[in-house]
């Protein structure tokens, strides 16, 4: 089988698709892949950039806005909401329109939530009109999950954890760059000039579309399939993951919003101060990212997730010690600790994703290229939904955290809470895919036990 470029409506659209065998691979497969994966990463930049935008846009309203930290908290929180709810339709967009051709759109798409904030980001701009235009920055969180989906098809089995982690991580840092960006604003213009930030991004959205629109293909392979959106729905191995990327990327992408006002609302720092540490996190986080995608690869997802979620609890257990004591030096080695660890856990559970319906194709009976092109359905399918629940998690630490500074003034009781939901996360790795993984894939398929889920 070989991958040919044929003309087709809508764009550049590539026939055949078989990264599974190694000629194919090397002689156009894995060339045309990383190709396609340094496009993707340059929109789900951008797309996580715009997503993230609110966690930038708090700090520069000051007291002329008129909005307490609770206010601050909620219009995050809203962006997170509809970045999760818009990861569903897209995901399946892929297969509708194509990988390129999504891309694109997509791209373009970060524009409206962008020039709707240049126009309103003023004081003196309703509450409700600030919430419109931070649930509009929701198409930016969309764009991971399409992304996922669509590089997720051209690379094989033995690399997508690496490509995955890649893919994801290129687009993460798109957290720690827009913070960074309005760091530099505020250091060189000063509090009072968001607009500089938003304008600077409207020609960089353009570019992202242009580049996908003229390097990017379209797998036409990859056909809408609702069958397997159906048994995605039904497996409980989606729900599952879905729980436990909670706790990876709901915990990266939470942090990462509520960083900054958190250092100003508990520790009394000012905009310039919360934005010279805010990045540091999210950044680590996303470096880090394709690392927990390559020893998931080594070592297996299921071992790096399990240790992962440990980690995370110790340092979460940092974090109360520190909150408790408003010590700000410990409180900013742990959080930190948080950022890099859920980097990790990121790049570990989506490894897992095709790894587990690739084991359930194998204790079905299936073999070779069956077993690989099921693998790639089930989990191409079941990622947009995992995407979306997991970043959910990130509504859910906002609006903890907005009760928590509502009722006491401090973010302690949050991070407790979170400490007990990192331990819950521990136990559901051990007991579903360490404690017995061949046996429970067994019970969930109703076969006799095969060994090889030992390898998710």
């Amino acid at each position: 089988m070989t991958g040919t470029t044929a003309p087709r409506r809508g764009g550049r659209w590539i026939e055949q698709w078989d990264p599974e065998d190694e000629t194919f691979w090397k002689e156009t497969g894995e060339r045309t892949a990383r190709r396609n994966l340094l496009y993707s990463v340059l929109s789900e930049h951008i797309g996580f950039s715009i997503w993230s935008l609110w966690s930038v846009m708090v700090l520069f309203m000051g007291p002329a806005y008129g909005i307490d930290p609770a206010g601050k908290f909620f219009l995050i929180a809203t962006a997170t909401l509809v970045g999760a709810l818009v990861r569903v339709p897209y995901t399946f967009a892929v297969a509708r329109f194509g990988g390129r051709n999504w891309t694109v759109f997509s791209a373009l798409m970060l524009l409206a939530p962008t020039v709707a904030a240049l126009v309103v980001m003023e004081p003196g701009t309703s509450y409700g009109t600030f919430l419109l235009v931070a649930a509009l920055t929701g198409v930016g969180g969309g764009n991971f999950a399409s992304s996922m989906t669509n590089i997720n098809a051209f690379f094989p089995l033995r690399k997508k954890g690496w490509a995955l982690g890649l893919n994801a991580g290129g687009g993460n840092i798109g957290v720690p760059v827009v913070q960074l960006a309005g760091l530099l604003v505020i250091a060189t213009a000063g509090a009072t000039h968001p607009r500089l930030l938003l304008g600077a991004y409207i020609p960089l959205i353009v570019l992202a579309a242009v580049l996908a629109a003229v390097r990017m293909d379209n797998l036409a392979p990859v056909r809408n399939d609702t069958g397997a959106v159906r048994e995605a729905l039904r497996d409980a191995h989606t729900w599952i993951m879905s729980f436990l990327y909670v706790g990876t990327f709901g915990s990266f992408i939470g942090y990462s919003f509520a960083f900054g006002l958190v250092l100003q609302t508990q520790f009394g720092r000012t905009p310039l101060q919360a934005a010279s540490l805010t990045f540091v996190g999210p950044l680590l986080g996303s470096l880090i990212r394709p690392v927990g995608g390559a020893l998931a690869d080594r070592f297996g997802g299921a071992r790096i997730t399990l240790g992962t979620f440990v980690a995370m609890a110790a340092a979460t257990g940092v974090v109360v010690f520190a909150s408790g004591r408003s010590s700000l030096p410990v409180f900013l080695v742990g959080f930190v600790a948080l950022f890099v660890l859920s980097g990790l856990g990121n790049g570990s559970t989506y490894k897992m994703i095709p790894g587990i319906f690739q084991a359930k194709a194998l204790a079905r009976g299936m073999s070779g290229e069956a077993a690989a092109a099921y693998g790639r359905r089930l989990s191409g399918a079941s990622m947009g939904l995992i995407g979306a629940v997991g970043a959910l998690g990130g509504l859910g630490i906002n609006l903890v955290f907005r009760e928590a500074f509502l009722s006491s003034g401090s973010g302690t009781a949050a991070f407790v809470t979170f400490l007990g939901f990192y331990a819950l996360c521990c136990a559901v790795t051990w007991a579903v895919y360490l404690r017995r993984p061949a046996a429970a894939a067994a019970a969930a398929l109703g076969v006799e036990a095969k060994p090889q889920l030992t390898s998710v």
